[in-house]
C-alpha cells in the first residue's frame, strides 16, 4: 500500500490491514455484491414467468421484450446513481455509503415480491414493477464500485488483484445461488404455481440477506486510504467536478474498458438461459442446469485470474481476454445454434455445457481483473466517483440493454448469431481502450494523487 502525498509535500505512512481486518472487509464486500446480484439475477432468470404475470395478452416475444425493457430501463438511473453515490463515497467515506446502498437495494427488491399482478390491477402492475426496479437500479449503482474501492484500499499491493476479485466472486455467487434457486423452483412447482406465487420467493429473501450485509458493514472502519485523506484535510468538495475536469481521459478508458464486461456478463450469465430456451428449444430445466455449471466455472476461475493479474498486470490479462472473445464468440454461438437437443443426457447437451463453461472461463478473465484495473486507474480522491460513473454508464447503455438488444437483433435479422456479433464489437472496443491505458501494469500501486 503506497504512502499518501498531500499538497504540502509531507507523506503520510500507509496503514497495513491485519489479516483479521482483511477477512472482515472481504466478507463485507462479498455479501453486498452477493445480495445485489442474487436479486438482479432472479429477475433475469424469471423473465419468461414475469412476462406472463405482468404482460399477458401479447405474443411471447413481445411480452419477453417488455420484461427486458423494464430490466433495461432500471439501468437508466445507474449513471445518475453513480454520480450521487460516488459523491458521497468520496466525500463522507466508503463505509457509510455502502451501508446505505445495500439497505435501499434490499428493501426495494423485497417490495417486488409484494407487487400486484396484471390480473389484479391491470397496467398499474407494470408501472409498479418499473418503479421498484428504478429504485433498485439506483441503489445498485453504488454497490459494485464502492465494494471494489473499499476492498482495494485495504489490500496490499502484491495481493490487490486476488483480494479485490472477492467483489466479482460475490457477484457470481449471487448469480449462482439465484440460478440454483430458480432451477429448483422450476423443478418442484408447476407452471401455474410459478406464475401464481413461485416467482415471488427469491425476492422475499432480499430483506433478511440485506440486514446481514448491513450488520457486517457497520462493524468495519473506513479504509486506510480515505482516512489519510481526511487526516490531511484533502477530501474533495466536489469529486464529480474534479473527475470531469481533470480525469476525462481516464473516464473514457474506463467506459471502453468496461464495455466487454457489461455486454458479456448479461449475455453469457443472465440472458443465455432464456436464449437457449426460447431460440434453441432447450427445456428451461436444462438451460438452468447449464447456467449453474457455467456460473460455477466462472466463480472457480475468478480467483485464478485475480492472482494472474497480480503477476502479469491487469492490462495484459484484459487485452488477452478481449482478443479471445473477438476470435471465439461467433464460432461458439454457431456451435450452439447447430446443437440438436434431445435431453439432458444427450451429446447435444454436453456440447452446450462445454461451450457455456468456456464462455464462463473467458468471462472470468475480464470479471476477475476489471475491478482492480478501475481502482488503479483513478486516484483516491475520485476513485469511487470515477469507478461508479464509468462502470454504471457502460452498464446502463450496453449491459442492462444487452438482453433486449439481443432479442431484437434476432427478430430483426432472423439470425441466431446476432448476439455473438454484438459481443465481438464490445470486445474490440474494450481492447482498444485498455491498449491506450498506462494503468494496470504489473506492480501498479493505487494512486493517491
Amino acid at each position: 500500500m503506497t504512502d499518501t502525498v498531500i499538497p504540502s509535500g509531507k507523506r503520510l505512512p500507509a496503514a497495513e490491514a491485519t489479516g483479521l481486518v482483511l477477512r472482515r472487509v472481504g466478507m463485507a464486500s462479498f455479501i453486498g455484491t452477493f445480495v445485489e446480484w442474487f436479486d438482479y439475477a432472479s429477475y433475469g432468470f424469471l423473465a419468461t414467468v414475469i412476462a406472463v404475470v405482468f404482460f399477458p395478452g401479447t405474443d411471447a416475444r413481445s411480452a419477453l421484450m417488455a420484461t427486458y425493457a423494464v430490466f433495461a430501463l432500471s439501468f437508466i438511473v445507474r449513471p445518475i446513481g453513480g454520480v450521487i453515490w460516488g459523491h458521497f463515497g468520496d466525500r463522507i467515506g466508503r463505509q457509510k455509503t455502502l451501508s446505505l446502498s445495500i439497505f435501499i437495494m434490499s428493501a426495494s427488491t423485497f417490495v417486488i415480491a409484494l407487487l400486484p399482478t396484471y390480473q389484479s390491477v391491470g397496467l398499474w402492475a407494470a408501472g409498479l414493477l418499473l418503479a421498484t426496479r428504478l429504485v433498485q437500479g439506483f441503489a445498485a449503482s453504488g454497490e459494485y464500485a464502492g465494494a471494489a474501492s473499499f476492498l482495494a484500499e485495504y489490500a496490499p499491493d502484491g495481493k490487490r488483484g486476488i483480494l479485490t476479485c472477492l467483489v466479482p466472486a460475490g457477484e457470481a455467487a449471487g448469480l449462482l445461488a439465484a440460478s440454483l434457486f430458480v432451477a429448483i423452483l422450476h423443478g418442484l412447482l408447476s407452471v401455474e404455481q410459478m406464475q401464481s406465487w413461485g416467482w415471488r420467493l427469491p425476492f422475499l429473501m432480499a430483506l433478511p440477506l440485506g440486514f446481514i450485509g448491513i450488520y457486517i458493514r457497520r462493524k468495519l472502519d473506513e479504509t486506510p486510504h480515505f482516512k489519510m485523506l481526511e487526516q490531511a484535510h484533502h477530501v474533495p468538495q466536489t469529486p464529480v467536478v474534479e473527475l470531469l475536469t481533470k480525469h476525462r481521459r481516464e473516464l473514457v478508458i474506463a467506459f471502453g474498458g468496461t464495455l466487454l464486461n457489461a455486454v458479456g456478463f448479461y449475455l453469457v450469465l443472465s440472458y443465455m438461459p432464456t436464449y437457449l430456451a426460447t431460440e434453441l428449444g432447450i427445456s428451461e430445466t436444462a438451460a438452468f442446469v447449464g447456467s449453474t455449471i457455467s456460473l460455477a466455472v466462472y466463480l472457480g476461475s475468478i480467483f485464478l485470474m485475480g492472482a494472474l493479474s497480480d503477476k502479469l498486470g491487469r492490462k495484459k490479462v484484459l487485452m488477452v481476454c478481449s482478443v479471445l472473445f473477438a476470435v471465439l464468440t461467433v464460432p461458439m454461438f454457431a456451435l450452439l445454434s447447430g446443437v440438436v437437443f434431445t435431453g439432458m443426457n444427450s451429446a447435444g447437451f454436453l456440447v452446450i455445457l462445454g461451450v457455456w463453461s468456456l464462455f464462463g472461463a473467458l468471462l472470468s478473465m475480464n470479471g476477475g481483473t476489471l475491478p482492480t484495473f478501475l481502482c488503479e486507474l483513478f486516484p483516491t480522491r475520485v476513485r469511487f466517483s470515477g469507478f461508479a460513473l464509468s462502470f454504471n454508464s457502460a452498464n446502463a447503455l450496453f449491459g442492462g440493454t444487452a438482453p433486449l438488444i439481443a432479442t431484437w437483433l434476432i427478430g430483426a435479422t432472423g439470425s441466431k448469431l446476432a448476439p455473438a456479433w454484438f459481443l465481438v464489437a464490445a470486445a474490440l472496443v474494450t481492447f482498444a481502450a485498455i491498449a491506450i491505458s498506462t494503468a494496470g501494469r504489473a506492480g501498479s500501486a493505487l494512486k493517491d494523487e
